[in-house]
């Protein structure tokens, strides 16, 4: 990675005078990561816009690699015209769908994706700056403020209400001065603050107690009171600690949101998700199979097995560190991550690359997913070290097909026809390889002319099949979110089908989201509270 910092060639569109800002404002801070910032956001954003309002989520700086791909972007036309994508936080674009909006790169102007335990792919405005370490973007960050301001500006200015997320504490002061996203933030954009502290974890009057002991006396006279999340229990047992949080605090007590119990069926954004224990029944025969995921150090877009987890006839594990892939596995899926030679060494360091090719042996099936395919080729080529350190690295051989990551970023929407299947393909491409050799003459799909001319019978390929066609992969993300595809490929590997509309589940689990809002928290004096 570069000791030096990226340059950062802003070059901002003009920002159309629009008077006074139209929206009121509200932002989200927590005492800690993983407190439920993201989801409440979420639920205030479809509880208020189901009232009428204009909404729209912003979060200055979010780290992930659950990214999702938006229409617009900063960056210039392609070679070929292509026009250019953007992509987001996975959170930011769940907020937007709360809304009933598309997603757009104003929404969460700066991306960090991280690649190594000390670094990441740092994204402004849809477009990315290149890869650096954490000291380098320290010294970046300031850099970036007019951006988010303009962002921030554009949201609010097609908005009656804009929603803001935090990031992380709110109270890390030692951060205070290059702070782009929490209380400095809050100060240059004017934006009264809630603090968000979780009663799951413990801990909770300390934790706002020490917040607002932290604090400065102009950041605690930005906070506007406080809330208390993921309660289970009598809350009467509690109440207590809230008098003596308001007394020394003069914070207001704004409410305690209850244990949400259909966040699981919300996409992710944090891998911290994937740390659920697994259960360790698994399915024999019949109409079900057990589906298992190697938990890579940086896997990447993970939710694109939610779908396959919400079908009951699928078991679905993830393998981590330190455990072997069990024999009872029917197929293994190698997910998408943001730095796919380290993976792969990774699968080598834990024995899963013997399991993987013994699997297949005993005629298993493998499916990769973005970076996943590319680590079932016979190489992994990264010769600018665009992902880490220069070099290459052996693939698993299941697929006669090579990889050379580039500095040029593939990010595509798509909504075609897989004519292999005859079913309807939804989702997105977000990828810095380009994949070449025989093995893709044997695609795994043949997705319908749409985005690219040329292909095959009017369709391009995608991805590759082996030639017993145990062992396939591809670049597209999101694909079994439609359900008729997701029908047939789990048909294919031995599977039964529910009759599930996951968009449709999607969408109810937001509606019961803000109704869960509604019914633990006074809407109104909240709205009240925005200015």
């Amino acid at each position: 990675m570069p000791d030096t910092a990226p340059t950062i060639d802003l070059q901002l569109p003009p920002l159309l005078d629009h008077g006074p800002r139209r929206a009121r404002t509200l932002m989200i801070q927590g005492t800690a990561s993983d407190v439920g910032k993201s989801l409440l956001v979420a639920g205030l954003c479809r509880a208020y816009a189901r009232r009428g309002l204009a909404v729209r989520p912003f979060k200055a700086q979010n780290m992930s690699n659950n990214a999702a791909v938006t229409a617009d972007s900063d960056a210039s036309p392609g070679t070929e015209g292509e026009q250019p994508r953007g992509e987001i936080g996975r959170a930011q674009a769940l907020q937007a769908r709360a809304c009933g909006v598309a997603p757009s790169i104003h929404m969460n102007p700066v991306l960090l994706k991280p690649q190594t335990n000390v670094g990441s792919q740092v994204v402004l405005r849809g477009r990315s700056l290149g890869n650096c370490p954490a000291r380098v973007y320290h010294q970046m960050r300031q850099g970036m403020m007019p951006a988010i301001l303009d962002s921030f500006e554009r949201t609010c200015a097609e908005a009656d209400l804009v929603l803001v997320e935090g990031a992380g504490s709110g109270a890390e002061i030692y951060l205070r001065d290059c702070d782009i996203t929490n209380m400095y933030f809050a100060e240059q954009a004017k934006v009264p603050v809630i603090v968000l502290g979780d009663l799951d974890k413990g801990g909770t009057m300390a934790s706002l107690v020490g917040t607002w002991m932290l604090l400065d006396q102009a950041d605690r006279e930005r906070v506007v009171g406080y809330l208390v999340n993921k309660f289970r229990g009598d809350f009467s047992l509690f109440a207590p600690a809230c008098e003596t949080i308001t007394e020394i605090t003069h914070w207001p007590f704004l409410g305690v949101l209850r244990w949400f119990e259909g966040a699981s069926q919300l996409p992710a954004e944090d891998s911290l998700a994937l740390e659920r224990p697994a259960e360790d029944a698994w399915a024999n025969g019949g109409d079900s199979i057990n589906i298992a995921i190697p938990r890579l150090s940086r896997v990447a877009n993970f939710d694109d097995l939610d779908p396959l987890a919400a079908e009951p006839a699928v078991n679905l594990r993830w393998i981590k560190p330190g455990q072997p892939i069990p024999a009872e596995t029917d197929v293994i899926i190698l997910p998408g991550s943001k730095a796919t030679r380290v993976d792969l060494e990774v699968l080598r360091r834990e024995g899963w690359d013997i399991d993987i090719l013994a699997h297949v042996r005993r005629g298993g099936r493998v499916l990769g997913l973005c970076a996943g395919f590319q680590m079932l080729g016979r190489v992994v080529r990264d010769p600018d070290g665009i992902e880490g350190e220069p070099g290459e690295t052996p693939g698993l051989g299941l697929l006669d097909i090579e990889t050379t990551i580039s500095g040029d970023k593939r990010l595509l929407d798509l909504d075609l026809t897989d004519q292999r299947s005859g079913c309807r393909v939804t989702g997105y491409e977000m990828h810095m390889g380009r994949t070449s050799g025989a093995g893709l003459e044997r695609p795994w799909l043949l997705l319908e002319e749409g985005l690219e001319a040329g292909g095959q019978d009017g369709a391009r390929p995608e991805g590759a099949l082996s030639a017993d066609g145990l062992v396939m992969g591809g670049y597209v993300h999101g694909l079994f979110g439609s359900d008729a595809f997701r029908a047939h490929w789990l048909e294919q590997v031995g599977a039964k089908a529910a009759a599930l509309d996951f968009e449709r589940r999607i969408e109810a689990a937001l509606d019961a989201l803000a109704d869960h809002c509604e019914a633990n928290l006074d809407m109104d004096a909240l709205l009240a509270l925005a200015r």
